[in-house]
């Protein structure tokens, strides 16, 4: 409440013969970071008006966890969850391989940070459907990761367990395990069908009548309360995908549906819900133990010492024909794809295939979506990269129907998102990664640095304003360092030139000229990758010195790059199980679909052979070496 004496006039306008004035109120300064509903009633000629408005209040960076403050700089190993290896999992890398990981790299190699490809809900469909940055929410998570055999209601489920002891299903477990890629669709209709009997059991011993009648029923009601239509719309979604595509096996798509059943909010929608509640909270169940199993290696990382744990990814997109889109397709631009600008890898610019976020209903909203998607993907873990950051500043729009090099840079409300960033960054006490390869504005960097937005910063490409690479004291201290990435040759492939004879053997050079500029620049590249370790200290001019080292990823050189990359002052370095185990293959080339197994390879090592491998432990050992030399152990060297 405000006294009148509070109020100052600043201004008044007549327009049609109706006075408008302008007054202003002091702003309570005592508040502390969070959101607020300030309602406002102004009695004006014995009448009153209201107005409510949102007011978020910000920290001016994101959270610095107290070990990385000061000249505190860590390791990390990033791996593609799906891509792990065990005697026990179901033919696809699973919650339980990556508390097994977990426990084997802090504890072997003391790295603070285990990385990993983002785990939104996709359709495991191959090879259309399995990329994790074209998911159908970027909300939830895809429970293919489920360790099933680990989960309390699997353990009291008679019925599931003989479903898995089958002499049939044990088959089909050794066929998935032991295949090379992933084998998205079998591994998920084996898990849906163990699970469904999993949900049963579930049921019968903690719900009825539509209640919980358990702790852990009720457990699991507060866990449906607090995500609330949230979760409801993910579920429905999830339930009616499956219904529809029974009836008809070509509709993937919501736009495929039924027209009654495209809207969310429709009679025959409600009514679906009511009569097919039972498999819809069965899709709230299985993301209710996603989360548990989750929070268990988060937990164990935390227990073990780290001040990160694991580091999670955020996707730029969505699919069109997922559960968002279905859900939110009012928070979309309707006829508009992003993309990219032509440019030399892409001649005719890029166009990405989702729709940008309508900027002006998010702010109207609140930010509302925007806050959820940052929470959602915060937890549990203590890092987040957010793929492309350039989206907080602008997107490239491009109409529908139109070639992409006819569209053009619509800006985004930067200031507004990086401020909300870093109050929820706070609040989850999560470190925030911006991808920010390629051409990047001065201005974006500038943003980055003034809101403690960690860079990401590629060995590859860290070059001066010269054009040379960059000495490991000229990378920025508030940086992610690292090789490579998920769309780039590994540190192997790139030596090797496996990438160019991929490319070449896919007919992806336009002509023979190109690929022969692309071996000779790549034997530059090398040359003056060989120069820069002899002049940092991290290679002796005697090893360089042999021919095979331009042809052979040597012991010598992957240390020497390792230790380039650790000595660097950048607060976080993380390098890829690919880069560390010397493996060429590259888990996502882009411009293929059915050319390359994309997104669905394989670590060359099984979980098992981590503590037992000779090969493993060399490298791990060499790893770790580096890693106490340059002060970047979870734990104290001894």
């Amino acid at each position: 409440a405000y006294h009148s004496e509070q109020l100052t006039f600043k201004e008044a306008h007549e327009v049609d013969g109706i006075t408008y004035e302008r007054w202003s109120i002091p702003f309570p300064l005592e508040l502390s970071t969070g959101y607020y509903q300030f309602k406002l009633t102004v009695a004006y000629n014995e009448q009153n008006h209201q107005k409510t408005i949102l007011v978020i209040v910000c920290p001016d960076q994101t959270y610095l966890p107290p070990n990385l403050q000061g000249d505190g700089r860590r390791a990390g190993l990033a791996i593609s969850l799906y891509s792990l290896r065990s005697q026990n999992n179901w033919g696809v890398g699973d919650l339980g391989d990556l508390k097994e990981f977990t426990r084997w790299a802090l504890g072997s190699l003391n790295v603070d940070v285990i990385g990993l490809n983002p785990l939104h809900a996709i359709s495991n469909r191959q090879p259309y459907n399995i990329s994790p940055y074209f998911p159908s929410s970027r909300f939830y998570k895809n429970f293919i990761y489920l360790n099933v055999e680990e989960m309390e209601d699997y353990r009291g489920s008679p019925g599931a367990k003989e479903l898995v002891l089958a002499e049939e299903t044990q088959t089909l477990l050794d066929e998935l395990r032991t295949s090379e890629l992933v084998q998205y669709e079998r591994v998920a209709r084996l898990k849906l069908k163990v699970l469904k009997s999993v949900f049963q059991s579930f049921l019968q011993n903690h719900w009825s009548n539509k209640t919980p009648v358990t702790e852990r029923g009720k457990e699991f009601q507060t866990y449906v309360e607090k995500e609330g239509s949230l979760l409801d719309n993910f579920a429905t979604f999830c339930a009616l995908q499956a219904f529809l595509h029974k009836k008809d096996p070509e509709a993937w798509a919501w736009w495929q549906w039924p027209q009654p059943f495209q809207n969310p909010q429709s009679q025959e929608v409600s009514t679906f819900r009511r009569s097919h509640w039972q498999e819809i909270l069965f899709h709230k169940y299985l993301q209710w133990q996603v989360e548990a199993q989750l929070q268990e290696v988060q937990s164990l990382a935390y227990s073990m010492g780290a001040c990160v744990g694991l580091y999670h990814d955020l996707a730029l997109g969505s699919d069109p024909g997922g559960a968002d889109y279905w859900a939110f397709r009012n928070f979309f631009v309707d006829g508009i794809t992003v993309g990219a600008p032509p440019d030399d890898f892409a001649l005719e610019g890029q166009n990405w295939g989702f729709q940008p976020p309508h900027r002006e209903k998010y702010r109207d909203s609140g930010y509302d979506m925007f806050v959820t998607e940052i929470r959602k993907n915060c937890q549990p873990g203590g890092a987040l990269r957010i793929d492309h950051i350039m989206r907080f500043f602008r997107l490239f729009w491009i109409i529908a129907g139109q070639p992409a090099k006819n569209g053009t840079y619509v800006e985004n409300y930067y200031q507004d998102l990086f401020k909300i960033l870093a109050l929820e960054s706070n609040r989850a006490k999560t470190i925030i990664i911006g991808e920010d390869l390629g051409t990047v504005p001065h201005q974006v960097r500038e943003a980055l640095e003034q809101f403690r937005i960690f860079s990401y910063r590629l060995f590859y490409f860290e070059r001066d304003h010269l054009g040379s690479l960059k000495d490991p004291q000229s990378y920025p201290a508030f940086a992610l360092a690292s090789v490579s990435t998920h769309d780039l040759p590994t540190l192997k492939g790139f030596w090797t030139g496996q990438d160019i004879s991929l490319r070449k053997r896919l007919e992806m050079f336009p002509t023979e000229a190109q690929y022969h500029t692309a071996l000779e620049n790549r034997q530059k590249e090398k040359e003056e990758i060989l120069r820069r370790l002899v002049s940092s200290g991290f290679l002796a001019q005697e090893v360089v010195d042999y021919p095979e080292i331009l042809t052979e990823l040597t012991d010598e050189l992957h240390s020497a790059i390792i230790g380039f990359l650790l000595s660097t002052p950048a607060k976080l370095a993380i390098i890829s199980q690919e880069d560390l185990f010397r493996d060429g293959r590259q888990q996502n080339l882009p411009g293929t679909v059915l050319e390359h197994p994309n997104w669905s390879i394989k670590m060359n090592y099984t979980l098992e052979e981590l503590g037992q491998n000779s090969e493993v432990e060399k490298v791990a050992r060499v790893f770790r070496d580096w890693i106490d030399r340059t002060g970047r152990g979870m734990l104290p060297s001894s």
